[in-house]
Order: structure tokens, then C-alpha cells, then sequence
């Protein structure tokens, strides 16, 4: 059996009893380690699982899954992946593959942001599409997500923004010398991710992320206990604040939509900037009724 298990949000004490079950009873487990981070170390997994686990990066996940699935059809075989099984297709993938081998999967589903972004005050039902950001480069600005961000705005849904993290990634010129020398991780910041929003609104100009009018939520570590953080404002107000009132990564944002219901304001402004500011844009933009 094939297991792709949920690990949650949090530390090693977020898996299932079903998944700790599962990787109890496994002979190999591996870290699914590219597409998000834990907040905590390996080591600390291991201890708590009592399995070494064999971190599994990208290239492994992608291109060696059948390093991975080897003999999955005699015996249980674990990946572990942060958040829910199903919150990449990298993972969808791996389920495929195994499946035009032969191999029976199961898959273990936990929390993951999808979900736990509900912690912000807003409803999961008011969502429409996610949306990724990559880090932007000097030659390379990807905006397709503006066009799912204006989807949702047009139908007054809610949008979470994932923020991009580099993970074990290559430089263009070591890439291209084909050396194996990794670049440190990065993970994108909220300020960073708020200025790439209002710079691509500044050259497409249809005021779905205007920066004085646009209200968003900055969430981090959610799930995390006292280290989760989290902060409201319109884009521009968020935008003046340190990376220090954001917290720790990883970071993911909430572009608010303009049917917004008055609980969900009402909610959010206990994690705003300015009271003031959030209620007066709510009610005079977003035409939220308000006592």
C-alpha cells in the first residue's frame, strides 16, 4: 500500500491517529519537503513517529517517483506531506503513477490552509479561485493571477493569495553549468508579495487591487498557537508595516471581496491596523452594512 498522509499546519503532533498508524506500520516513509515547510525540524518527526524519514525533494518527488513507490506493492510505503494530500498535483501525480502500477493508494487527509484560512474571520463558502505568487524577477513578471483575482472580485468572492517559497532551488547560471549547488531558501514576505499586487495593478488599472481601497488579510503560521499572526488592512496600510508585525513564515494573504458579510468584518477588524480605517473602507467601498 501506497500511503500519501496529511502531516496538518503545525508540529508533529498534527498528524492523525489514522496517519501515525500508517507510518508506524510503514517500512520506508518519506518528508515531502519542497512544496511547504512544517515549523518544525525532522528530527523532531522522527523522535515522535519513531521512523527515519528520507526528505524528499523536488527532483525526487517529481522525476524518481519510482525510487519512491519501489516495491509499495509488497509493502507499505509512506510519504508525508505538510498541510492536506491534495493541496498540490504534485501529489495528485504521484497517485496516478502508482495507480498505472498497480499499487493500492490511500490517502490520509489533515488541515491545511485551504481550510484553516478561516481562522481570519472570513467564510470558506465566500472563496472563489486560489491563486499563487511567484517571486518576480527582473525579466520575468507573471500576472495570470490577476485575471483569477478579477474573476473572483467580479463575482465579490474572496481570494487567497499562496506566496512562493524557494526551496532547495538553483541559480540560472549553476542551473545551466549543470551544477548541483542550491541556492538558501527563500520565502515571500507579505510586504513583498502586497508591493508585486500593486505594481501589477499599476500597469493593468481595473482597481480590483487599488492599494487605499482594497482590504486584505496577512495570515502566518496559522495553526501555530501563539506564533500564529494575523493582520488587516487595505493593501496600502499593510504595505507600511515591518516585516516584524507579520511574523514568521510562511505567510499567505486574503484579497477580500466586495460581498463581504458584516459578521466577517466585524470578525477581521479585531486583527486590523486601524479599527477606523477598516470599518470606513468597508462600509463606503465594499458597501457593507455596518451599526
Amino acid at each position: 500500500m501506497f500511503y500519501i498522509i496529511g502531516l496538518g499546519l503545525c508540529d508533529e503532533k498534527d498528524i492523525t491517529v489514522r496517519g501515525l498508524e500508517a507510518v508506524k506500520g510503514s517500512s520506508r516513509v518519506y518528508l515531502e519537503a519542497y512544496t511547504s515547510i512544517l515549523m518544525v525540524q525532522k528530527d523532531r518527526l522522527e523522535a515522535f513517529y519513531g521512523k527515519e524519514l528520507i526528505v524528499a525533494d523536488r527532483d525526487m518527488v517529481e522525476t524518481q517517483s519510482d525510487e519512491i513507490l519501489k516495491d509499495a506493492d509488497k509493502e507499505d510505503i509512506s510519504l508525508l506531506v505538510v498541510g492536506d494530500p491534495y493541496g498540490a498535483t504534485t501529489h495528485t501525480d504521484i497517485v496516478l503513477r502508482a495507480r498505472s502500477m498497480g499499487v493500492q493508494t490511500r490517502v490520509i487527509h489533515n488541515a491545511s490552509i485551504m481550510n484553516a484560512v478561516g481562522a481570519c474571520g472570513l467564510q470558506l463558502y465566500n472563496f472563489g479561485q486560489t491563486v499563487s505568487l511567484v517571486f518576480f524577477t527582473e525579466t520575468w513578471k507573471p500576472d495570470s493571477f490577476y485575471d483569477r483575482i478579477k474573476e473572483n472580485a467580479d463575482l465579490g468572492m474572496h481570494t487567497l493569495v499562496l506566496l512562493d517559497i524557494k526551496v532547495k532551488e538553483q541559480s540560472e547560471e549553476n542551473l545551466a553549468r549543470g551544477r548541483k549547488i542550491y541556492e538558501p531558501p527563500r520565502y515571500m514576505s507579505i510586504t513583498q508579495a502586497v508591493s508585486q499586487l500593486i505594481e501589477v495593478e499599476e500597469t493593468r488599472q481595473s482597481g480590483i487591487l487599488s492599494p487605499e481601497s482594497t482590504l486584505a488579510i496577512a495570515l502566518s503560521r496559522v495553526g501555530g498557537g501563539p506564533e500564529e499572526r494575523i493582520v488587516a488592512g487595505t493593501l496600502a496600510e499593510l504595505l507600511a508595516q515591518s516585516s516584524e508585525a507579520f511574523g514568521e513564515p510562511l505567510h499567505s494573504l486574503v484579497v477580500v471581496g466586495r460581498r463581504v458579510h458584516h459578521l466577517e468584518v466585524e470578525y477581521a477588524e479585531s486583527f486590523a491596523v486601524d479599527k477606523k480605517t477598516w470599518r470606513n473602507v468597508a462600509s463606503r467601498v465594499y458597501g457593507c452594512a455596518l451599526d
